[in-house]
């Protein structure tokens, strides 16, 4: 499997490396188009054709170093995918990390979430996507992707944001006023958040579901909603959260590349490049 950014051997070594790249080629609950165990190696292809300078920041985060790690070797079992992916990825955050964890499906996450909780106390995620995942059971698993917020709500404090998707009986669930739905982000701006926002604790994790995103910009998912966020939104709402909270690990995930449209794969690349940017990079 290609390095992330193909960057020289002197900043891939994962002994001085702050940020590791876990590939998690997952896709066995998806529920409608398959193909997001493709997504690590279409990104980390695309990843070779970044420019390494961040505008935004003014900094070259690769200089901290970023280790890309070996895929996932992933049960078919989503119970012992979860567990496979909490063992690997404690053993990075304890290891001072920052773990940046590549789906694959969502239900990826929620191995990744367990990880950072067994080392981080009061941590909290904060969860971009279209779909609120917050079913306890589909399709005869608590482990299916459309559960997965409901699995890391029972681990730590959830924030969700760009949500407008869900299911009558999660909206009867939820906790509304940590939820940040996408019609009121198009209506009021990124200051629609700043609520939610609010009841993040000090040490947050970042889980994206690329369908966040609105099609328009990254078709190249496998439950596409209408109606979501564009580039400088969902980048300006991370940075918010950077500025304001300790941020330890990240996923990005649900990418199921199209051969015959890169731009998605090199987005998703180029989005943890610049969460990476901001921060770790100033």
């Amino acid at each position: 499997m290609m390095k992330f950014a193909d960057l020289p051997g002197a900043y891939t070594g994962y002994e001085q490396a702050r940020t590791v790249i876990l590939p998690i080629p997952y896709d066995k609950t998806s529920t409608w188009r398959k193909g997001a165990d493709l997504g690590p190696q279409a990104l980390l292809a695309a990843s070779a054709n970044m420019e390494l300078f961040d505008i935004e920041t003014g900094s070259e985060v690769y200089r901290t170093g970023i280790c890309t790690l070996p895929p996932v070797d992933c049960p078919p079992d989503p119970a012992a995918m979860v567990d496979e992916v909490e063992k690997q990825a404690l053993h990075h955050f304890r290891n001072g990390k920052f773990v940046v964890g590549l789906g694959g499906e969502h239900s990826v996450s929620v191995g990744l979430v367990r990880a950072a909780a067994r080392k981080f106390g009061n941590l909290s995620v904060l969860q971009f996507d279209a779909h609120s995942d917050l079913r306890p059971e589909y399709e005869d698993s608590p482990y299916n992707h459309a559960c997965v917020m409901s699995r890391v709500s029972e681990i730590c404090g959830i924030v969700q944001v760009g949500i407008r998707s869900m299911d009558k009986a999660e909206w009867d669930a939820a906790d509304r006023d940590r939820i940040v739905f996408a019609h009121d982000l198009h209506k009021y701006g990124m200051n629609a958040a700043a609520e939610a926002l609010e009841l993040l604790t000090d040490t947050v994790y970042i889980t994206v579901d690329l369908d966040v995103l609105d099609p328009s910009v990254m078709p190249s998912t496998g439950t596409p909603e209408p109606g979501g966020l564009d580039w400088y939104t969902l980048t300006g709402l991370i940075r918010r959260a950077a500025g304001e909270r300790t941020i330890i690990g990240m996923d990005v995930v649900e990418l199921l590349p199209d051969r015959s449209n890169p731009a998605p794969d090199f987005l998703a690349a180029k989005l943890i490049y610049r969460t990476l940017s901001m921060v770790l990079g100033q």
